[in-house]
This record gives structure tokens, C-alpha cells and sequence, in this order.
């Protein structure tokens, strides 16, 4: 794909924008990194709209000229979504800030795309709503749709998928398009709204989201529960699925990220694999939820089964969970993460884990297990020296092993990290013919190939089989 000159599209934007459009080195960088061992790919530019009509001139200017656009939210991606692998103009969404309704009677609200989730929610505090989505990181809600967000809730609630109904997106000649409605269901016409979630910004840039809210539950308990292995401890998740316990949350942690969490978060939880649990509902619901689980876990030799309903101590232990990244990294200072993200049917999640650790142990590699073990998602978190080829080779063969076996249990590549340039490879794999349908979609939206170029489908200069 043949792009056009960058350094015309920023002289013409730089008067519109002044000292909002910056070309430092250090600004440039910031935005070419993502969280994990992924290099700096930095953009030519970093411009920060403060108005839609703002991100719709710069769109405009680069369509003209025919420079990349890299849709920046708030730089937790994890698959070199925000690395500008073709140079040109990064638009830094974060200050469209605007919560521009919250609508308490029918459950949903309307934020343009640099809301983060925090925020938001903050926002609710007083309503007896709240959004229940909450990716590891504080993300921005415009980045949480283009990746497809989940996280710890999503055995519950689903993941960012099943909340939006509806965005406001510019598309990559710069015109702006609404999608969907306030309606909760809707028959009409092709699912555009749902089309744009998850596809990385590489279809056009999301600048609002019409998100469903959700009732504060009545009463949350919390519970930690360790297993003499991790077999038993997934075991106990299916059978409380199939009880048909309603849990809030379930999350799984080896004995290797267990002592992780109790160094960085100064927790006391038993170095052993261990099951955290949140109970939603009425006082009394949430008691025999928690027996139910309880008798299950000792069936499979759980023991340490400990709850709390102090909503300090439930602070606490979800914090520590969603701390895990740092918690990580210092278990080898200087270290850089690399966070895999694989999801099966959950009746394949316990040998799918047992071979992963496995092959971590036989590597001689850390790597430290944790997923959303409910709806049979689950990461392993290498902490590795990225200038080590050697240590680099060993965990492209375990990561490389363990994508492909999630694949063949009838899984994906991804549950909820999204493709980015990382994973293009593994999307081909899994969706066979289907991928050249991607790439139409692709060429459709954005012909000229400059939204978010080589994310998702790759280059759409070359060949579909390459």
C-alpha cells in the first residue's frame, strides 16, 4: 500500500491544532507502545482532539492525502494494536471526555470514546447502576469497544459485545455514521453496531458509545478457595456452572501467580491453586450460593475457604487480581510481560491449562496462569528478557503450542486481547475462508487502507493467502 506525505497532512493540521498536535520524540513514543514487549513503532504525529468535528477534520485531511491514522484510547492494548507500523498521524482520543446522558429509567447511558470505565462509573455512583465491564486496566470505553473488552465480570454480564447498543463512528473518508439505537433488541438491517465492536479501529474510529447499565447488586460476598491442583480447581468451576450457581465472578490463579499476588499486594492467601469468587444477590441468595459452592470446592478437596463481605475486603482482593500485570513484573525486576490469551469450551479448559504449565515448566520459562475461568478464558503471563533470542524462542514455541491447541479443542486465538498485528497468523488459522471475507470487509470500509493499516487482516497490499 502506497501512502502520502505525512509531513503535508501535519503542516496543514498543525494551525488547526497548535501546541495539541505534537511531533516530540517522547510524545511520539508514548504512543507507539502498548503494555507488553511489543517495540516502539511511533507515529509521525500525535494529535488531541478535544471535539468530534476535531477528529473529523483530521480524518478528513488524511483521507486527502492518504496518511495512516492510528486511533490512540488509552494505551492498555496488549497485541500491537496502537503500534503505528506505517508511520502517520496518531489521534489521541482522551479528551472526549463527555458522559453526554444517563438515562436511570431505561438502564443505559451515552459516553463519547475517552470516558474511561473508572470514570464512568464514578459518574453512577448515586444511581444504583453501575457498568460492569473492567479489563485489568482503567481503559478508555472507545478502546474497550474497538478490542472487544471483557474481563473479570464476564461470567455474569458478558463481555463489551453484549453492552453497546449503539456508537457514533467516523468512518475513513471522514463522514460520521450512527449505529443501532436505545432499543434492547432490533431486526433492522445488517448488525452494523456490532460489526465495529472489536474491530481494533481499523474500520473507522469510535467518538460515542450508547452502553447498557446494569443494577447494583443487592449484596456481594467474596470467597477464596486453594486446590492441591489446578485440575480439581477448574473441575470445581464446571460444576458450579452446572449447578447453575449464579457467581458474579470466578477467577483462577496458580501457585505461581498466588505468590506473585501475596508479594506485590501483600495478600496471605495459601501458595497453592486457588479460585476467587464473587456472590451477587439478596443476603439470603448469596448465603446459599456460597454453601453450594462451598460443598462443591470440598468435593474437589478445596480447602481454605474463607468470604468476605466487608466491601473493604472485597476491594482488596480485586484489586490484587486486577494488579496482577505489576505483580508479575516484579517477580523478575527489569523484566518485560508478554500476556497470552487463549479461551476454550470450558469442559477442554483443564487439560488446555495442565499442558500450558507444563510446557512453561519444561521451557524453564515464568510464566504465571490466571483467567476469567468461567467462561473458559485463561492467560499465561510471561515475564521474559526480550533481548534473549533464546528465552524469546522458547515462549514463541509455548505460546505458539498453546493457541494451536486451543484451537483444536474448538477455541480461539483470542478471548478478549483482540488480534492486532500479533496474532494475524493464528486469526487465519481459525477462521479458514472465512479470513478473506475479513479482508473484504476491510477493503469496503476503507479502501484506501489507512485506518489502523496492518491490524486484523495485515496489509491489504498483500495477497489474502500470504
Amino acid at each position: 500500500m502506497n501512502y502520502g506525505d505525512v509531513d503535508a497532512a501535519i503542516t496543514t493540521l498543525k494551525p488547526w491544532f497548535g501546541d495539541r498536535l505534537s511531533v516530540a520524540l517522547v510524545v511520539r513514543q508514548q504512543h507507539g507502545k502498548d503494555t507488553t514487549f511489543h517495540p516502539v513503532m511511533a507515529p509521525d504525529a500525535v494529535v488531541f482532539p478535544e471535539s468530534v468535528d476535531e477528529v473529523r477534520r483530521i480524518v478528513h485531511v488524511c483521507a486527502d492525502l492518504r496518511v495512516p491514522i492510528v486511533p490512540f484510547g488509552s494505551g492498555t492494548s496488549c497485541e500491537g494494536h496502537i503500534s503505528a507500523l506505517h508511520g502517520g498521524i496518531c489521534i489521541d482520543m482522551s479528551r472526549l471526555q463527555s458522559i453526554r446522558a444517563v438515562r436511570v429509567d431505561d438502564l443505559d447511558a451515552t459516553v463519547e470514546a475517552g470516558v474511561t470505565r473508572k470514570a464512568l462509573n464514578a459518574q453512577l455512583r448515586d444511581t444504583g447502576l453501575h457498568f460492569p465491564i473492567d479489563p485489568g486496566a482503567d481503559a478508555s470505553i472507545g478502546g474497550m469497544v474497538s478490542t472487544r473488552a471483557s474481563g473479570t465480570n464476564a461470567v455474569r454480564y458478558g463481555t463489551m459485545r453484549e453492552q453497546v447498543l449503539g456508537l457514533e463512528v467516523i468512518l475513513p473518508d471522514g463522514s460520521l455514521v450512527h449505529t443501532g439505537n436505545r432499543a434492547r433488541k432490533s431486526a433492522a438491517g445488517y448488525d452494523l453496531t456490532h460489526l465495529f465492536v472489536g474491530s481494533e479501529g481499523t474500520l473507522g474510529i469510535v467518538t460515542a458509545v450508547t452502553l447498557k447499565l446494569h443494577a447494583l447488586p443487592e449484596h456481594i460476598a467474596a470467597a477464596t478457595c486453594a486446590f492441591p491442583d489446578l485440575a480439581l480447581a477448574v473441575q470445581t468451576v464446571i460444576q458450579t456452572i452446572q449447578a447453575g450457581v449464579p457467581i458474579g465472578r470466578v477467577e483462577l490463579l496458580d501457585a505461581t501467580q498466588v505468590e506473585a499476588v501475596n508479594r506485590y499486594s501483600k495478600m496471605g492467601l495459601v501458595v497453592a491453586p486457588t479460585l476467587l469468587f464473587e456472590f451477587h444477590g439478596s443476603p439470603g441468595a448469596v448465603r446459599d450460593q456460597i454453601e453450594l459452592v462451598k460443598d462443591i470446592a470440598e468435593a474437589n478437596r478445596g480447602c481454605q475457604f474463607t468470604w468476605a463481605e466487608r466491601p473493604e475486603d472485597r476491594s482488596r482482593l480485586w484489586k490484587a487480581r486486577h494488579d496482577i500485570w505489576w505483580a508479575n513484573m516484579a517477580l523478575r525486576p527489569g523484566s518485560q510481560g508478554l500476556p497470552t490469551d487463549v479461551c476454550v469450551p470450558i469442559s477442554e479448559l483443564a487439560s488446555n491449562i495442565l499442558a500450558a504449565q507444563e510446557e512453561v515448566r519444561q521451557a524453564n520459562l515464568i510464566a504465571p496462569i490466571c483467567g476469567h475461568v468461567g467462561d473458559g478464558n485463561f492467560h499465561l503471563c510471561f515475564v521474559v528478557d526480550a533481548d534473549d533470542a533464546d528465552e524469546m524462542a522458547r515462549v514463541e514455541r509455548v505460546n505458539r503450542r498453546m493457541i494451536e491447541r486451543a484451537l483444536d479443542s474448538g477455541g480461539t486465538c483470542t478471548g478478549e486481547h483482540g488480534i492486532g498485528y500479533g496474532k494475524i497468523e493464528f486469526l487465519r488459522r481459525e477462521t479458514g475462508d472465512a479470513f478473506a471475507l475479513h479482508r473484504k470487509i476491510k477493503q469496503a470500509f476503507d479502501p484506501a487502507g489507512i485506518m489502523n493499516p496492518g491490524k486484523i487482516v495485515g496489509d491489504l497490499s498483500k495477497a489474502a493467502a500470504t
